[in-house]
């Protein structure tokens, strides 16, 4: 077989077209990606890498930002309690008198000495004394007292805002008996109404110890009813005849002192009170300061639970009927 080049016995390979050229393109193939992929790539590159000629959002531009951000903060707080400091310190805390001797006679030379108390704040009646009244706990006894004068009022302890109950019941009987000669010099004495300076021998400390003796005393008991006589170390043996003489329609307990282990402390005068209130047909004993541990207890003990009438900030009231031949203070 004879080529058409004239080359004998060999065959021609068969000639291949490629549709495409086999130059490799100046730009590199893009690999296929998803849509969404690659829109992400795109944002990429255009925030990110400073695609556009926009800032570049790195940590590096974010460190100076913040370094003003939180020194201006700094400032501005340490400028705040400056102001503040200097308001304080502009006008300081009126703080109340100290009296470092207190008066035990009534002597003349005690009586120049007795300091006018201050205007009450707003929102507690005295400021020397933080056993005073709220304005809602007058209130209360305000109203009470309004439906009962004239009637037999007595009162352990006292405060100035308790005059205003002595003009109330000028139609009646009204006693105080108040420990601090500097109280009881301004409460002005007429004819219905006295006051009387009274000592006691317990101890606020001594509660719970009083309190056990009670319950093992039949001295103690609420048939006892001369107190003036009495062995019970509750008793107060000590007070006018007076008290002991009248059927008492009212009785407040809000003395003496107990905020102190060495103050006298209220047991005394609560287990006073609710042996009075038994004698007569019906007695209303109110007892304030109850947020306070003895007070609290003792009125359990003595003026029981389910004479409690009502409740009003730390006042309670209680209505104690008659009771005759009865061997204890409250139902068993």
């Amino acid at each position: 077989m004879v080529t058409p080049d004239g080359a004998k016995g060999s065959k021609m390979p068969p000639e291949v077209y490629h549709s495409h050229s086999l130059n490799t393109p100046n730009t590199p193939l893009l690999s296929r990606v998803a849509p969404k992929s690659r829109f992400k790539q795109i944002l990429h590159r255009k925030y990110c890498q400073g695609g556009g000629g926009r800032m570049k959002f790195t940590k590096r531009n974010l460190v100076l930002p913040l370094v003003f951000i939180l020194c201006g903060a700094s400032i501005f707080r340490f400028l705040n309690i400056s102001m503040v400091t200097s308001s304080f310190t502009s006008h300081p805390v009126a703080l109340p008198p100290i009296h470092p001797h207190e008066c035990s006679s009534a002597s003349s030379v005690c009586g120049q000495n007795i300091s006018h108390p201050r205007p009450p704040p707003k929102g507690r009646s005295m400021s020397e004394n933080t056993s005073s009244l709220t304005e809602k706990e007058m209130r209360f006894l305000w109203e009470f007292l309004s439906h009962r004068v004239p009637c037999n009022l007595l009162v352990f302890g006292f405060e100035n805002q308790y005059s205003s109950l002595a003009s109330m019941n000028a139609g009646g009987v009204t006693v105080f008996l108040e420990e601090s000669f500097q109280k009881t010099s301004a409460i002005k004495s007429s004819n219905n109404t006295q006051v009387h300076k009274i000592m006691y021998t317990t101890h606020a400390s001594e509660a719970y110890k009083l309190l056990k003796d009670a319950r093992e005393n039949p001295n103690c008991s609420p048939k006892i009813y001369f107190l003036k006589a009495s062995k019970c170390n509750l008793g107060l043996s000590n007070l006018p005849r007076l008290v002991y003489d009248t059927m008492w329609d009212v009785v407040i307990v809000d003395g003496p002192r107990g905020d102190r282990p060495d103050s006298p402390g209220r047991m005394a005068s609560i287990y006073t009170a609710s042996v009075l209130a038994r004698r007569g047909n019906t007695t209303h004993v109110i007892v304030h300061d109850v947020d306070r541990m003895i007070e609290k207890w003792f009125s359990r003990e003595f003026l029981c639970e389910e004479n409690l009438v009502s409740s009003k900030g730390r006042i309670q009231h209680f209505q104690i009927p008659e009771v005759t031949n009865a061997t204890t203070f409250c139902a068993p």
